[in-house]
């Protein structure tokens, strides 16, 4: 486990170094890599994050589990580390986001605070026991932004390009491109 561990951190630092990246150029407050690497919380989520999907795709997934949980601890983001995260990854501000097991996001995504790629409901066998591991949360495709508030449902789809508004509910796939925000509220006729 040590071999394979060890073996796969070059990649892993070129993904953090994306990362990094995605972080200085997705934020205008950040003035260099130093600080994003010393104070941005979604950076240290995601640094802990990388370590920890490794050891859990080589199976040492208790330790993977208790790393993702020091990185809670500390950051207030929780990432499962069995979620799958593409290159150039961005969690702006953070406190709040939750990303589910099964999660699947692709490169340069961006997402804010409070945001949750989370499981609609929990499958369950003949007995009514939870079926442990099917795919139950979301996937982001390439390029998508996600705003502040948003909860997203189940496994579904939110095309490559899309921009997530602040506070919408979704449990529908998104088509490419889209722009989803919250519906406007209106008075009914009898209200007025």
């Amino acid at each position: 486990m040590t071999r394979a561990f060890a073996t796969q951190l070059p990649p892993v630092r070129g993904l953090l170094i994306n990362d990094l990246r995605a972080a200085f150029v997705g934020d205008p407050a950040a003035r260099n890599f130093p600080e994003i690497l010393i104070g941005y919380p979604g950076m240290t989520a995601i640094i802990h994050h990388r370590l920890a999907h490794l050891l859990y795709q080589i199976g040492a997934r208790l330790v993977a589990r208790l790393m993702s949980e020091i990185a809670h601890t500390r950051t207030g983001i929780d990432i499962h580390p069995g979620a799958r995260i593409g290159s150039g990854f961005f969690i702006d501000h953070g406190t709040g986001v939750v990303i589910g097991e099964t999660a699947i996001i692709g490169n340069n995504v961006r997402i804010y605070q409070a945001v949750t790629l989370g499981a609609r409901h929990f499958p369950t066998d003949d007995e009514g026991h939870v079926i442990k591991g099917d795919a139950r949360h979301p996937i982001i495709e390439d390029d998508v932004v996600i705003y502040a508030g948003a909860t997203i449902l189940g496994r579904i789809t939110i095309g490559r390009g899309s921009t997530i508004g602040g506070n919408v509910w979704l449990t529908k796939d998104v088509p490419p491109n889209s722009i989803v925000t919250q519906a406007t509220a209106r008075n009914s006729p009898s209200a007025a």
